[in-house]
């Protein structure tokens, strides 16, 4: 009997205490209603491409297939691809934040409010390393959202989520701040984002979408997850407003952003790193190498050093770094505090200015030149380890494009375009101005590491 008693007395015990009970934890349902009509659904279509099956010449196909291969080589016509998203308004005359790769390829942007309506939607300006973009629709007295102030946001924060996951408009999910400041770099080896991690449950189609706190402010924008199934297993990342809100700053005054550039190649200094080069502690980020002539080179920078504080802002690890560096505007001298053999030294170092994603010719409207290309200067690194002493990499081929049937891919470095060397930029757009219509070019290309030649047609 003692022992049901003491049993029943620990369970009502456990209901009523108000450091667990029910009646502690937040009611969302205000700040759902409040903020919902703000929350867009973003639908994209990316038309149909004509493609090409693989050719055999009519002498290797034996007489009794012949008809048949010649029908399977008539040009095909993909299917429309369709995507979805989720954003969220920010000024009443129709500007809409979400991420880059909701809408990045898309051909027809669609914006569906919660009351049906639906508008189609511009895009002012976009940003691959930070995966914001800035929509525009033709409406005015719109429902906004309000980003709350940089660097409020604390771990064990209560935040909510509003988006349209797997395609189901207008769902909440809650969860906590697990964590700032997170580093993931992209494919590409680049790390400007400085992540919210929370445990909320995020899923395709939230991406985009708001994370807001108990305020009803957006404290970032729902950008990725962690899965092995590709649903959420509690691992979501935010985009926080500390970097948002320069980002879309500049994409609406010039279209692209601006970041501030370093040229430095770093790693974490571990434990014995850390006693090697008489530090106190693991801490900062260790310079590998130094780009020649970048700000880095001209300020004083040498490989070996540690550097633990930029701009007066703590580098406890490497991440930190590029987080800091980029949200400064090319030209400010920032304060640097770093160790060179064990003492510790201050300059100032002039940022300089990271080219944009699409350094090439305009003339498709898609981002590439008239190759159908968008290419990029390569990192002293890139070509040391290559082995070559100059060209560009290409980070984008537009279907269709002389580019496309010629057989160049991402990641393909030119050499040579015709006669012409290709060393960097500027060169590759002289040339690629001045190629003729309709006569076969020679292009010489490094593909893992061999050498390719081929030839490429400009049609128009």
């Amino acid at each position: 009997m003692l022992r049901k008693f003491f049993v029943v007395t620990t369970f009502v015990c456990l209901i009523f205490n108000p450091l667990i009970g029910s009646a502690q934890l937040p009611d969302f349902t205000q700040l759902v209603e409040q903020t919902s009509a703000a929350v867009v659904k973003i639908n994209t279509v990316q038309k149909a491409r004509k493609g090409k099956s693989a050719q055999m010449e009519p002498g290797q196909i034996p007489e009794i297939f012949r008809d048949l291969f010649q029908q399977r080589q008539r040009p095909q016509t993909q299917r429309p691809v369709l995507a979805m998203g989720s954003g969220f308004v920010i000024s009443d005359d129709g500007y809409i934040i979400t991420n880059h790769h909701v809408i990045d390829g898309a051909d027809e942007i669609v914006v569906r409010f919660s009351d049906r309506r639906e508008f189609t939607a511009q895009v002012v300006g976009k940003d691959r390393r930070s995966d914001l973009a800035l929509l525009k629709v033709e409406a005015t007295d719109l429902p906004t959202l309000k980003l709350a102030a940089p660097d409020q946001l604390k771990v064990g924060e209560w935040v909510l989520a509003i988006g349209s996951p797997f395609g189901l408009d207008y769902s909440a999910s809650v969860g906590i701040v697990s964590a700032i400041g997170r580093s993931i770099p992209t494919e590409k080896g680049e790390n400007y984002v400085p992540f919210i991690q929370t445990d909320v449950a995020i899923n395709p189609g939230n991406s985009g979408g708001p994370l807001f706190n108990l305020d009803g402010e957006v404290v970032g924008i729902n950008s990725q997850i962690y899965s092995r199934s590709g649903g959420s297993i509690g691992l979501s990342f935010a985009i926080p407003t500390s970097v948002a809100v320069g980002v879309i700053e500049q994409l609406k005054e010039n279209g692209e952003v601006q970041r501030g550039w370093l040229g430095v190649v770093i790693q974490d200094v571990d434990k014995d790193l850390a006693r090697s080069l008489d530090l106190d502690r693991p801490q900062g980020a260790l310079i590998n190498a130094v780009e020649p002539d970048s700000p880095a080179d001209k300020g004083g920078i040498k490989p070996g050093d540690v550097i633990v504080s930029f701009n007066r802002q703590p580098i406890v690890d490497s991440g930190d770094l590029p987080h800091v560096v980029g949200m400064l505007v090319p030209g400010k001298k920032a304060p640097v505090e770093l160790y060179r053999k064990g003492k510790r030294k201050k300059m100032t170092i002039e940022v300089g200015s990271l080219k944009g994603d699409d350094a090439n010719v305009a003339g498709r409207g898609d981002g590439t030149d008239r190759l159908g290309l968008a290419i990029a200067d390569l990192s002293a690194r890139e070509m040391s380890s290559l082995g070559i002493r100059g060209g560009v990499v290409i980070e984008q081929v537009s279907p269709d494009s002389a580019g496309s049937e010629s057989g160049l891919s991402r990641g393909d470095v030119i050499l040579q375009l015709g006669y012409s060397r290709i060393d960097d930029i500027e060169e590759y757009d002289q040339v690629v101005r001045e190629l003729p219509v309709d006569t076969p070019v020679l292009i010489r290309f490094y593909r893992q590491g061999r050498a390719i030649s081929r030839t490429i047609v400009l049609t128009k």
